[in-house]
């Protein structure tokens, strides 16, 4: 079934590396060339891996695919900005502009994801405004690292089961005006706004100007189509903002423990790629 979207897709289409788990290194070379088979544009690279000279390879790879690049990046337990210990703060800012040196190394524009905090760390309470100024003295400090390299920050919020400090547009828009740096702005992820937002397209055309990246993902973070997201309401809304950046797929498998998924999602990884690159390129036909 084809959609009428006004969505002009001239965006790059890129696959999220996390579908094949967490171990990110050359093995991954030929699920590249794989990817670039397919049609997509981009490749959404997580960095685990913060030694800058280790990503020399990876960007000569994707300069032969032809592959546009985003880096991604995660703070766990142990590694937050906001945390009460001071030497912690501080290892997790060394390690984020760490992250940014190797986006640089990779040739990526961005740095995106959730680093304003740690995934799956909790107090049982609201964020304070200790927490939130903690975020973004922090987040400044990157924002001004990733400007010598030429890179721009693009936070995430999570859902309320992974996170606490910033848990939906308006908490995000908010933090990132603390932050209150060029360098400084926002991705959004459908799988965790379909939990927290009344309306996505409406929180898209809130961000506005601010988004510099999206993650589209199913309800249940497998084949886009194949689930209750409204994906053709949101690249409406994506075309009225003027959103000219990736749009990355994001599926997880059970090859990723801390996505919780303990059934399978699709058949294989190909199949999920091709039947959702296909899915995207017929809503504009």
């Amino acid at each position: 079934m084809a959609y009428q979207t006004n969505f002009p897709m001239r965006n790059n289409i890129g696959m999220n590396l996390l579908l094949w788990g967490t171990e990110i290194n050359e093995s991954l070379f030929p699920i590249l060339e794989e990817i670039a088979s397919i049609g997509y544009t981009g490749v959404e690279i997580p960095i685990f891996d913060t030694k800058p000279d280790n990503w020399i390879s990876w960007r000569k790879k994707l300069d032969e695919l032809k592959l546009d690049r985003v880096a991604v990046t995660i703070n766990g337990p142990g590694q937050s900005l906001i945390s009460p210990n001071e030497t912690e703060r501080r290892k997790t800012i060394d390690q984020n502009k760490a992250a940014i040196d190797c986006a640089s190394v990779l040739g990526s524009a961005l740095l995106t994801g959730p680093f304003h905090s740690a995934l799956g760390v909790f107090t049982g309470k609201p964020a304070t405004s200790d927490e939130l100024k903690l975020a973004a003295d922090g987040l400044r400090e990157l924002a001004t690292h990733a400007a010598k390299n030429n890179i721009t920050l693009g936070l995430e919020y999570l859902n309320r089961f992974e996170s606490y400090l910033v848990s939906s547009t308006d908490e995000l828009i908010a933090l990132t005006r603390m932050v209150d740096h060029p360098n400084c702005r926002i991705m959004f992820d459908t799988f965790h706004a379909n939990i927290e937002e009344k309306s996505i397209p409406e929180a898209i055309r809130k961000i506005g100007n601010l988004l510099v990246h999206v993650q589209l993902s199913e309800n249940d973070r497998g084949t886009l189509g194949k689930g209750h997201i409204n994906f053709p309401e949101i690249l409406i809304a994506l075309s009225e903002i003027g959103y000219s950046g990736m749009l990355s797929i994001e599926a997880f498998s059970m090859k990723l423990a801390a996505a919780n998924i303990w059934r399978p999602m699709f058949e294989t990884e190909t199949q999920l790629m091709k039947d959702s690159f296909n899915f995207l390129k017929n809503l504009t036909k």
